[in-house]
């Protein structure tokens, strides 16, 4: 009886013991179980929450993608007469966008072409010290100071001057006009296309390093002025003018380029200053005289006088459409020579009395300077020059000329062996001919040659005579006054 209590003992301890592991494992798993539903669960959320917003993002782009392709104002193919309120804000914010964008390029435009505008009109200076309107030398003796103003002269603004406060040391001003981009390594007027009156010997360079006279010296308190004759804008040759303290001087004539000539100012030595006025006034006088020279002429036959210019206006078909300018005045001891700038080529013949010329001396070309002169016996006299006749003894110093203003005595021992040899006897005929005098000829300063000539009533006219259509040559009937 007592083992069969002891084995129902173990039995039941057994049966318990197999319950409670059951109903562990059943729990475990049932946990578990819960457990990994749960995460499946989790991912399936997951899924629904992801799918949903990419079916989100797909459905507006596709709204928008519509409503981009049909425009503003028209609806999809199922429904055109509809407004479409969100394509509409889309293809204004594209127009805003693109509008943006435009604004930004002409901003970038205007800012392009004012940077250009301000290099281009800039005033440029070097070894010069700019204050305002005044300007003064910067520099070294040795070093050439120059300025060149910010705009060109132009058919309004054609004229301006430069009052002198200190000539310095040498007084080496000039003032002129050059074009845009000249070198400021030299003083106006030496390099081509540029043109300048020097106020240190009162010479004009047109171009080259070599001046020839042209007016007087200037000082401190004179004021000097360069200009261009309003007519010279329609016809692209700039005539060139330039006054002394509101007197017109002279004038020299110029290619126009197309950007203009700038107003320029040299200076080269210690203590130079000046007082630059780019809008100045021309006085009433002075533009009255720009004309003037018109009046030097006594008569003008197929010859346009502008200024200093001579223009060809005739037909140049034949030698009876030969143009002439011939001079008011004749040549005296007081004004014995003058200058003719040469356009065209002449063919270096002398022509003494007849149409057929003799061989004399080299031929001229463009821009070389051709003079003529009367040498007077130091015993003559004009009654038309009345009292107030005095020898001249003004020289050409530009050119290196020697004074022939009067025969010397050996010119006047040869004359007399070739007087004698030629008119024997013939006193009484030559003073009804009139004195014989020697007229000579230059070329860019240097005299070619002689011949002998008898003045007649009345005296010798300086005469510039032009065939072929469009010659322009430019006199200077009084080279060596001032």
């Amino acid at each position: 009886m007592g083992c069969c209590c002891g084995v129902l003992l173990v039995w039941g301890v057994v049966l318990v013991w197999g319950v409670v592991a059951v109903g562990c494992c059943c729990g475990v798993l049932l946990v578990w179980g819960v457990v990994v539903v749960g995460c499946y669960g989790v991912l399936l959320l997951w899924g629904v929450v992801v799918g949903c917003c990419w079916c989100g993002v797909l459905l507006v782009w596709g709204v928008v993608g519509v409503g981009c392709y049909y425009g503003v104002g028209s609806g999809p193919p199922w429904g055109r007469g509809a407004q479409c309120g969100l394509s509409r804000r889309c293809s204004l914010a594209m127009d805003d966008l693109r509008l943006h964008y435009r604004f930004l390029s002409w901003r970038r435009r205007i800012r392009e072409i004012r940077e250009v505008r301000a290099v281009r009109y800039q005033e440029r200076a070097k070894h010069v010290l700019v204050d305002g309107d005044t300007l003064s030398y910067h520099g070294d003796s040795g070093e050439v100071g120059c300025y060149v103003a910010p705009r060109p002269l132009t058919r309004d603004n054609n004229y301006f001057e430069v009052s002198i406060v200190d000539s310095g040391v040498r007084g080496a001003i000039a003032v002129g006009l050059v074009p845009q981009h000249y070198s400021l390594e030299h003083p106006p007027g030496w390099l081509p296309g540029s043109v300048a009156y020097h106020a240190d010997d009162g010479k004009l360079y047109s171009g080259r390093a070599k001046g020839r006279q042209f007016g007087t010296k200037c000082s401190s308190g004179d004021r000097i002025g360069c200009g261009i004759e309003r007519v010279s804008f329609e016809v692209q040759t700039a005539q060139v003018f330039f006054t002394k303290n509101g007197k017109r001087v002279g004038c020299s004539a110029m290619p126009l380029s197309p950007e203009g000539l700038f107003p320029a100012v040299g200076l080269h030595s210690l203590g130079e200053e000046v007082r630059l006025h780019l809008r100045a006034a021309l006085e009433d006088d002075s533009a009255m005289m720009v004309d003037s020279h018109e009046e030097e002429w006594g008569r003008l036959h197929d010859v346009r006088a502008c200024g200093t210019l001579l223009e060809y206006v005739g037909k140049g078909k034949s030698i009876v459409d030969v143009g002439l300018a011939q001079a008011r005045r004749p040549l005296s001891t007081r004004s014995h020579y003058f200058e003719v700038e040469i356009v065209d080529p002449d063919d270096g013949k002398i022509f003494h009395g007849s149409g057929v010329g003799d061989p004399f001396g080299p031929r001229c070309y463009k821009g070389d300077t051709m003079g003529c002169g009367i040498m007077f016996p130091r015993d003559y006299s004009l009654d038309s020059e009345g009292d107030s006749d005095e020898p001249c003894d003004t020289a050409l110093p530009a050119r290196r000329l020697r004074n022939f203003t009067y025969v010397s005595p050996e010119d006047e021992e040869e004359e007399e062996e070739e007087e004698e040899e030629e008119d024997e006897g013939g006193g009484t005929e030559q003073e009804r001919s009139g004195t014989k005098v020697v007229v000579f000829f230059t070329r860019n300063g240097q005299i070619i040659g002689k011949k002998e000539a008898r003045v007649p009533p009345g005296g010798y006219f300086p005469t510039v005579g032009m065939l072929s259509s469009g010659e322009k040559v430019k006199v200077d009937l009084h080279p060596l006054s001032g």
